[in-house]
Formats: C-alpha cells, sequence, structure tokens
C-alpha cells in the first residue's frame, strides 16, 4: 500500500498507567501532586494530551479513589500550561483467581466494579477525554482477566458520552476494533472517532509491522487514530505511526527507559518523540489544535 505518513501529529504522554512500575523507577509518578506536575512538564515539552491514570500516594499502587482524580484534574486546570486531559476508565475491571483448581470463586485480590462506579471520576472531573478499553483480555503482567463485556461497555461508553467525554477506544487486538465499529454504529460512541491502537501488551497485537498493520488497516478512514508499543520499541513506534499515517504515544506508562541504561521522565521521552517527528519532516501539533480537530470543548479552571 501506498504511505499516507501524518503531516500534523499529535503526542498523547501515558503519564503514570496502572502497572506495578511505582518501585522500578523514581520518576514514576505516584500523589496526585506529582502526576499532575509530571503531566505539565511533559505539555510543555510538546505533549498536547495527558492520559492519566492514579496511584495510592504512599505505596504507588493503582488506585480508582475519584478524589485522587478530582486533585490531578485541578491542579492540571489550574496551571498555566495548556493541555488535553484524558483519563482512564480501565480500572475495575480486574478479575483473578487463586490458581486453577478454585475457579469456582474469583479471588479476593479482585477488583470488579459497576459502569457507574467504573466512570464516576469522569462524570464528576468531565476531562476533554477518557479511555474505554473494548474488550475482555488477558495480560501477563498478573494473572488475571481485564472484563470488559459487551453490555458493560455499552453502559459505560453510554455514561462517558452523556457527560460529554470525547471516548477514545483503546484497542488491544484487531477484535477490539470490530467491537468498536460495532458501537460507534449503535451511537454509543459519537464522532469525532478517536482510537488509540495498543501494540505490544502481552496478551494482545504483538508489536510486529505486520500485525500492526493489520490493526491499521482495520480503522475505519474518517475515524482518528495513534499508537503506542511498550519498552524498546515505543520511540520505533513514534516513527513507524507517523509513517502509517498516525499520532504518537509516549510515556512511563509503557516504557521506562530513555537509553540503556537510562531512566526516562515523562518530559524527555516526549521531547525525544518531538525529535523524531520533526526529523521526519512532520509537525507537532498544539492542545488548541486537537481541540479543533476532535471538536473537544476546554474545560474551566475549577
Amino acid at each position: 500500500m501506498p504511505l499516507a505518513m501524518n503531516r500534523e501529529v499529535f503526542i498523547t504522554c501515558a503519564v503514570t498507567g496502572s502497572g506495578g512500575t511505582q518501585d522500578r523507577s523514581p520518576h514514576v509518578p505516584r500523589s496526585p501532586q506529582q502526576i499532575a506536575e509530571s503531566a505539565i512538564a511533559a505539555a510543555q515539552a510538546g505533549a498536547a494530551v495527558v492520559h492519566c491514570h492514579v496511584r495510592d500516594p504512599e505505596t504507588g499502587k493503582p488506585s480508582r479513589d475519584p478524589a485522587l482524580y478530582r486533585e490531578v484534574t485541578e491542579r492540571i486546570r489550574d496551571s498555566a500550561t495548556d493541555v488535553v486531559l484524558n483519563l482512564t476508565a480501565g480500572m475495575g475491571g480486574d478479575l483473578l483467581f487463586d490458581g486453577t483448581e478454585a475457579m469456582g470463586r474469583p479471588s479476593p485480590r479482585s477488583d470488579m466494579a459497576g459502569a457507574a462506579e467504573r466512570v464516576a471520576h469522569v462524570v464528576d472531573c468531565r476531562p476533554e477525554i477518557c479511555t474505554l478499553d473494548c474488550g475482555t483480555m488477558n495480560f501477563n503482567e498478573a494473572d488475571y482477566v481485564m472484563v470488559n463485556t459487551p453490555g458493560m461497555l455499552r453502559d459505560m461508553g453510554a455514561r462517558m458520552r452523556d457527560a460529554g467525554v470525547r471516548i477514545e477506544i483503546e484497542a488491544f487486538d484487531t477484535g477490539h476494533l470490530w467491537f468498536a465499529k460495532e458501537l460507534v454504529r449503535e451511537g454509543v460512541i459519537p464522532a469525532p472517532v478517536l482510537v488509540q491502537l495498543c501494540m505490544g501488551v502481552p496478551w494482545g497485537a504483538p508489536d510486529d509491522l505486520n500485525t500492526f498493520m493489520a490493526m491499521v488497516n482495520n480503522v475505519p478512514a474518517d475515524w482518528n487514530w495513534s499508537a503506542f508499543s511498550i519498552g524498546r520499541n515505543q520511540m520505533a513506534y513514534v516513527a513507524a505511526s507517523v509513517l502509517a499515517g498516525g499520532n504518537v504515544r509516549v510515556g512511563l506508562e509503557d516504557n521506562l527507559w530513555l537509553d540503556k541504561g537510562v531512566l526516562a521522565t515523562n518530559a524527555q521521552l516526549v521531547e525525544r518523540a518531538v525529535g523524531i517527528i520533526e526529523r521526519m519532516g512532520a509537525r507537532v501539533i498544539t492542545p488548541a489544535e486537537v481541540r479543533e480537530k476532535l471538536n473537544l470543548e476546554k474545560r474551566a479552571p475549577s
């Protein structure tokens, strides 16, 4: 297929994530203040969008506490730095079991919540964008299932839509894109449609280029899309995504390293991505341009 390189690229920085990385780098932010400050620094380095999870400030473990989301939201909005806020809604669907002979009951370590609870912070904070993981999937980091049933996704998506928040589909495999198209057809996800192609996350779509292009070719022509890969391939996917016509995501949620043996900050990862994009002959666009492109409503400071 002919190349259709994207010449007007926006960068998303995934600031902290919900993985067990809090003790692997001192740069992974934990408290709302640290998360907001890291997000603002990423925006100053060139990220138009910041994608935020929250963590327990003491332990660094992932959290769904709406008060933590509220503090992150207010700190970012009250800053002098303009950036599009994107909050996760991926928590609350973690199903674990206590071994293969105890499958009749979930482990108490599971974190399963109803649709209203899973999106409560989105309805309260009203970010410009929030994520919707469009499928159930096994994850390698722990022996658990990320549960997102069709009914749950329809319910969560409708609540996001009704709150006036742009939905970012997170697709970890081609089947997730298939179901996302159905949600768009049903009106659960309104236009303009935004999708993030999540590559190399075990056990979703591997990040080889054949699989990547299969994912890209399953994205409708009128959708807006970005892509990322995790770990050492994060920066390679900046180039691959731009070359294939998409936007990019970097950040400590997906990769801790700037170079071999050198731990990164979010701002450094964004700066590296900006350099790659500009050397390819493309331009990094601003938060205001992203709002116009995606028909977003900028929220006022608290």
